[in-house]
């Protein structure tokens, strides 16, 4: 695969195997990669890296020893992110939007309502809007990888009510990620959110810390909440994506070909991935009913209309900036 001068920055090709062949990373020397990911191992993502790491094996005859630990077993989202920018952690899986918190910019691809369908979607993170997310991720020295994983639209499940208008949300006691533009969001629609990691979000709504939480139908599945909630209420009132990111030295001290390789085997296991979650998506609604999920499809306008109301789109876009916020409304409209 072409590794172009965009992606590593100002150094070309040319000067990039003097540059990236440490001394510690010899011609022909082990490498020691781990990998850290959030959710069960049953998820498709983590499945997709599951994947992708034992062909970087097979294909390097495991001179490449690139692990994947899935379930949160390296820490939270905010944790391994922490570990990736030190140094600790090679590698994880992270949603933009958690990302935020280190460069504002990774956010903007989960802004509400953007993305109408997956054609969308794709054109925008595999064009420009994705090329400026991870400009903004190298510039305070994480590395993502060119194709970002489908995490799917998200979807509220609630014990209590389902959400049929902006109404019912009304003092819901939502869980949200650690992440402003979540807390920002639920503030808008009425809501009472409150952050809660991923793999303390179960125990949440068991012991009905929250009433509910908002997520695709494949966490939703995979993390079991169907065991804890009544209602879904398919909003799709937000897109997400896992980057597959690194610490930019730690990556950038790899031969090329081996970064060649790794690219090249995270693309091919990222492409099916997608296919695999968009499917997934509409078939698990058959099954999550079977297992006792009430769904409900309420009209997705008045939500909208009540973000703009607020002031929720004028808000993130003034965040955002104006440049990043034209490269968003290129492929979703225009939001404010």
């Amino acid at each position: 695969m072409a590794l172009n001068r965009r992606q590593f920055g100002t150094v070309s090709i040319g000067s990039a195997t003097a540059l990236w062949a440490a001394p510690s990373i010899a011609q022909g020397k082990k490498v020691t990669l781990k990998v850290g990911g959030q959710f069960a191992d049953s998820h498709p993502s983590s499945k997709a890296m599951e994947e992708a790491c034992a062909e970087i094996r097979r294909q390097s005859e495991g001179r490449i020893d690139i692990q994947f630990f899935p379930s949160a077993q390296l820490g939270s989202d905010a944790a391994m992110l922490t570990q990736v920018r030190s140094g600790a952690l090679d590698m994880m899986t992270a949603s933009g939007i958690s990302m935020q918190v280190v460069s504002p910019i990774a956010g903007i691809s989960g802004m509400a309502f953007a993305f109408s369908d997956y054609a969308h979607v794709w054109q925008a993170m595999d064009g420009e809007l994705g090329a400026s997310i991870r400009d903004g991720l190298d510039k305070v020295g994480i590395y993502a990888f060119p194709k970002i994983l489908d995490s799917g639209y998200r979807n509220i499940t609630t014990s209590n009510r389902p959400i049929n208008s902006v109404e019912d949300l009304k003092g819901m006691k939502m869980r949200v990620p650690p992440s402003p533009v979540w807390v920002s969001l639920f503030t808008a629609l009425g809501s009472s959110p409150t952050s809660i990691t991923i793999n303390e979000l179960y125990s949440a709504l068991q012991t009905k810390i929250v009433d509910g939480q908002e997520n695709p139908l494949t966490i939703i599945e995979s993390g079991k909440y169907f065991e804890v909630q009544k209602y879904c209420s398919i909003t799709e009132h937000m897109w997400d994506g896992l980057w597959i990111i690194a610490n930019g030295k730690r990556i950038k001290s790899l031969l090329p070909e081996d970064l060649a390789l790794i690219t090249k085997s995270f693309e091919a296991a990222t492409m099916k991935q997608r296919t695999e979650t968009e499917r997934l998506n509409i078939d698990l609604e058959g099954s999550l009913k079977a297992k006792g999920l009430v769904f409900n499809r309420p009209d997705k306008a008045p939500f909208r209309d009540a973000l703009t109301k607020a002031g929720f789109f004028t808000e993130w876009k003034q965040k955002y900036g104006d440049d990043a916020w034209l490269v968003l409304e290129k492929y979703s409209g225009k939001l404010a």
